[in-house]
């Protein structure tokens, strides 16, 4: 890879932008896209490439290139150190999603009981400054404490989150979206709040949970 293409992707890594890496098999050309110097046709193909998430060779105007994808590693913020949240990390790690634990309250968010994920003690507002949720991210909460969960909730609606959850029953979620709408938010940003968070499989246990909501975020991911 040429040091001018090698910067660029390293650049885009550190802004989590996704961008595509194409290579002409004919000589050698190489372009990150997209790029404005490049053909309508190359940049086309960029788009599908990134909406599709997997690298090809193509034939493109006459030419093969190799289509490269290169995007921001998923991300999964949890809110809530609780027990489902140990067991929702490990799943959302087996899942391809870069975890993260946010909790202020670090007798819950320890190293001793989420060893493999990046914990955050920190309040709402700070983590999710820190993070800047992108379109590759999903937020979920689960503390069930007004606290922790309306702030994360209000500051989720306002980015580009593929997915925001927050668990609770239907009485605890009807009242948390009186809460948020008293905040600003109206009906259509409310209704991207999955709350219940999970699919309906039935689940009681912990582990059970974690498995109905990891499943609902793959799913509101691959737009199924």
């Amino acid at each position: 890879m040429h040091p001018s293409a090698l910067a660029a992707l390293l650049q885009a890594q550190s802004e989590r932008r996704g961008v595509v890496f194409a290579k002409r098999l004919t000589d050698g050309a190489e372009f990150i896209l997209p790029d404005p110097a490049a053909s309508a046709a190359l940049n086309a193909a960029a788009a599908a490439a990134m909406g599709s998430e997997k690298a090809s060779t193509q034939n493109i105007g006459g030419e093969d290139w190799f289509i490269e994808p290169r995007l921001a590693a998923p991300r999964l913020v949890i809110f809530g150190a609780v027990h489902i949240a140990q067991a929702l990390a490990p799943l959302g790690a087996m899942a391809g999603f870069e975890v993260y634990v946010v909790d202020p309250r670090t007798a819950y968010a320890s190293a001793e009981r989420f060893p493999a994920q990046k914990i955050l003690n920190d309040w709402p507002d700070t983590a999710l400054a820190q993070l800047a949720p992108d379109a590759r991210t999903a937020i979920v909460t689960l503390t069930h404490d007004p606290k922790l969960d309306d702030p994360a909730l209000h500051i989720a609606l306002h980015s580009p989150a593929f997915y925001i959850g927050a668990l609770g029953s239907r009485k605890t979620h009807a009242g948390r979206l009186e809460r948020l709408r008293a905040l600003g938010h109206d009906d259509t940003a409310l209704a991207r709040i999955h709350g219940p968070a999970g699919l309906a499989i039935g689940a009681v246990t912990a582990s059970e949970i974690a498995l109905s909501i990891i499943a609902q975020i793959v799913a509101a991911r691959r737009g199924v």
